[in-house]
């Protein structure tokens, strides 16, 4: 079980960066001024699919303080093949020729002052012919409307390796997944149930909009960014300038927020573009409002189907997952791949098939987001499986447990499932919404009822992790890694490994922020990973250092097991405070590529991500409007390294969800958004968190992860909006199969089922 408390692993230490950031004194992007630095604000797209016949910025270039306007054939004399993404090389860093989603960059101006440059972009003019466009997912499967005419493999990473697409079709990636033999197992069925879901596209908000500044000069390039993968970021860079990874320099300070969008190149290819054109540093710094058109999350159509015994026992199961990717792969490929092979769910499921696409479409690019496409797919089966209870006649949580997957079982890649507390995150989520016990149900107008759901996610692999461990002469520590510290805690967490193997305070160890020529390489901080793959390399850095300190007793002359104080090692070893221990290691947790047919993989994942929800809601059927009384997440985490940052990442990753559980949408008319303002795109504030919020973690062991610990950002995102669904259909009878769940989705149902259904959509 849970390892013991010491002097760091399980203690909620204060996060180290708490003062710095109280006062003030962070620094972030948004902050940088470089000397000579030019603004660069955008002129993008009003149509979302066209080819682009002229861009009139003669008028823009005469106005007065600005620089110069930049289209793709400036910036083709800078860099000849101007396309980047980490699945396809398919986004140019300004449109190319063809417009593919309405709000796409067109055209930059640059000028030393940024109103200047905004009020310029007003100046610009361009001229389309307007092409057929595709929105949705599903037709867009099958439409001759093309979003690409060629398809661009990039081949960056090893499990996107094999990525092909469909030529002369939207579909840039199909992942397949056969266990068993389906159709025999409907056919032995004693019932068969079919349902279709749908969760609807949703932005990352974060509080700090994308920033880049980009400094080229004397054959070099500093990026200083707003990014969660620097070690991508210049590799990248590097690439698409044909120059060595050490001409490319990224430096990353404190993140106000990423949540996945972050992530891969964003500003940084169009800011280095735009500071070898101009020859001077140039900052883009987006607003709020032009977030939405930088990176979204997938939207999802979901039909699964299940063929089940009278006893309750899953004998089968189908799942077709379409994803609408958008304009631009970005990493929705992967996406498609490590959300499809979990998307039949936590279940012992002996005949699976499984068919999950990434699709093109003309709307903004979609990527990462916190939870990696698990949400969406959680939201379907688990709403699927309330259903198959409910026909049934069996209770809920019951079903669920009768068909969890047990550790040392295999999942349906053919990977065992190992350190996952599916069933005690279920039970704990039970036993904190009484479910024994009765409910009141309301009468009149207000209802009440309550649900229940379990979700899991792979994890991202294979991903490499390096940290550096310096010991300095006075016995204090420098920690070297390229995680980055948004929010989540983990200065203070690194710190705490780091501190549990030196026999040190985590408060005396300072963590150095990512910076490519200092901090070694980190595929990332995305998906739950940084705790089990860097906490794992910061461990072994920390025990490399500690061997070289037993060496240097022992060359000493020291006798085993001196304790003798570092600051007196160095002293001894140099006759004066001098020198430095070095401690240094990486990790790559091992992985097996799907198989191309099949999808099996014998280690598909590094650790599974664990969530359960339960919700209480009481709706009034009169209007649709309905409260979430109460709302409880528990998560295995492994051992809590600091339980109140573990406690926090819950409850943040909570609300996140329940913003795109109950209000958050973006909403298209003919390609256009509607509503990409936090005026009209509403996110959750404090007054819309239930009354009674409960945020827990199991008490459990990652066997194989740092002291016993693994990620928890995620692991409350999966399971809440199948929860909520549940609760709402418990209370008033109404299943709603898309998200997000509003009051007039709920009153339109309810008027459907009383058999007065109202006009219009």
């Amino acid at each position: 079980m849970a390892r013991t408390a010491s002097r760091n692993i399980g203690q909620s230490i204060p996060r180290l960066e708490a003062r710095e950031k109280v006062t003030g004194r962070a620094e972030y992007v948004h902050h940088l001024r470089l000397p000579g630095m030019l603004y660069g604000k955008i002129f993008r797209s009003t149509v979302p699919h066209a080819r682009i016949k002229s861009v009139d910025v003669s008028a823009a270039q005469a106005l007065e303080g600005v620089y110069r306007v930049v289209t793709i054939d400036d910036i083709r004399e800078a860099i000849p093949h101007p396309y980047y993404g980490p699945a396809f090389h398919d986004q140019p860093i300004l449109a190319d020729g063809k417009v593919r989603f309405a709000g796409e960059p067109v055209a930059v101006v640059l000028a030393a002052d940024p109103h200047i440059a905004q009020e310029a972009v007003g100046l610009i003019s361009a001229e389309y012919e307007e092409l057929p466009a595709v929105f949705d997912e599903v037709e867009a499967m099958s439409s001759d409307v093309l979003v690409h005419d060629v398809l661009k493999p990039a081949a960056t990473f090893p499990d996107l390796k094999h990525l092909a697409g469909r030529t002369g079709t939207n579909v840039a990636l199909d992942y397949h997944l056969l266990r068993g033999d389906p159709e025999a197992g409907f056919a032995a069925a004693d019932h068969v149930f079919e349902h279709t879901y749908r969760s609807q596209q949703v932005m990352h908000i974060p509080m700090e909009p994308f920033v880049s500044v980009a400094d080229a000069a004397d054959g070099r390039l500093t990026l200083h960014t707003a990014s969660q993968s620097p070690s991508f970021v210049r590799i990248e860079i590097a690439r698409l300038l044909g120059w060595p990874e050490n001409r490319v320099r990224v430096k990353v300070p404190y993140l106000g927020g990423g949540f996945g969008g972050k992530l891969y190149i964003k500003l940084e290819a169009l800011v280095t573009a735009l500071s070898l054109v101009a020859r001077r540093p140039v900052k883009v710094a987006l607003t709020m409002e032009e977030q939405f058109f930088m990176v979204t999350r997938h939207p999802c159509t979901f039909t699964i189907k299940s063929g089940v015994n009278k006893d309750g026992t899953i004998v089968a199961r189908t799942c077709k997952v379409v994803w609408n990717g958008g304009a631009y792969a970005d990493i929705g490929p992967r996406v498609t791949q490590k959300a499809g092979f979990t998307s039949a769910g936590p279940y012992d499921i002996e005949n699976v098939e499984i068919h999950s696409y990434a699709v093109y479409t003309n709307r903004p690019p979609c990527g990462a987001l916190r939870g990696f496409g698990a949400p969406q797919t959680a939201w379907a089966y688990e709403c699927h499986m309330d259903e198959i209870a409910e026909a049934l006649g069996m209770d809920k949580v019951a079903f669920r447990r009768k068909n969890l997957l047990q550790n040392g079982r295999p999942q349906a890649t053919g990977t065992i499932v190992q350190d996952a507390a599916l069933e005690q995150a279920l039970d704990q989520v039970a036993d904190r919404l009484n479910w024994n016990e009765p409910l009141d149900r309301g009468d009149g107008r207000i209802r009440r009822g309550r649900g229940i759901a379990v979700g899991f996610k792979g994890i991202t692999a294979p991903t490499t992790s390096v940290a550096i461990v310096n010991l300095y002469a006075d016995g204090s520590c420098g920690l070297y890694i390229s995680t980055v510290e948004m929010g989540q805690g983990s200065d203070t967490v690194m710190a705490q490994i780091a501190a549990e193997v030196l026999d040190m305070d985590a408060a005396a160890i300072k963590v150095v922020h990512p910076d490519t020529d200092v901090t070694p390489y980190d595929m990332g901080t995305l998906g739950s990973r940084s705790t089990f793959h860097m906490g794992t390399a910061v461990r072994l850095a920390a025990e490399d250092a500690r061997k070289k300190i037993a060496e240097l007793a022992r060359e000493l002359g020291l006798p085993e097991g001196s304790n003798l104080p570092l600051p007196e090692l160095f002293r001894r070893k140099y006759g004066m405070q001098a020198g430095n221990i070095i401690g240094t290691a990486s990790f790559i947790p091992k992985y097996e590529k799907p198989d191309a047919e099949t999808g099996h993989s014998r280690n598909a994942t590094p650790f599974w991500g664990v969530g359960a929800s339960g919700a209480e809601v009481e709706v009034d059927t009169e209007t649709g409007h309905y409260r979430i009384t109460k709302l409880v997440n528990v998560a295995d985490v492994g051992t809590a390294l600091n339980p109140k940052l573990v406690q926090v990442q819950l409850s943040g990753a909570g609300i996140m969800q329940l913003g795109f559980t109950t209000t958050e949408e973006m909403v298209y008319r003919d390609g256009q958004l509607t509503n990409g303002s936090l005026a009209d795109y509403k996110i959750p504030t404090l007054l819309d968190i239930p009354p009674e919020f409960i945020n827990e973690h199991v008490d459990s062991e990652q066997k194989d992860g740092p002291f016993g610990g693994k990620g928890a950002g995620e692991s409350t995102t999966i399971a809440l909006s199948p929860a909520i669904g549940n609760a709402l259909f418990d209370a008033v009878g109404v299943r709603l199969t898309d998200l997000p769940l509003t009051p007039e989705k709920i009153f339109r149902a309810l008027c459907e089922a009383n058999g007065t259904p109202l006009a219009g959509e």
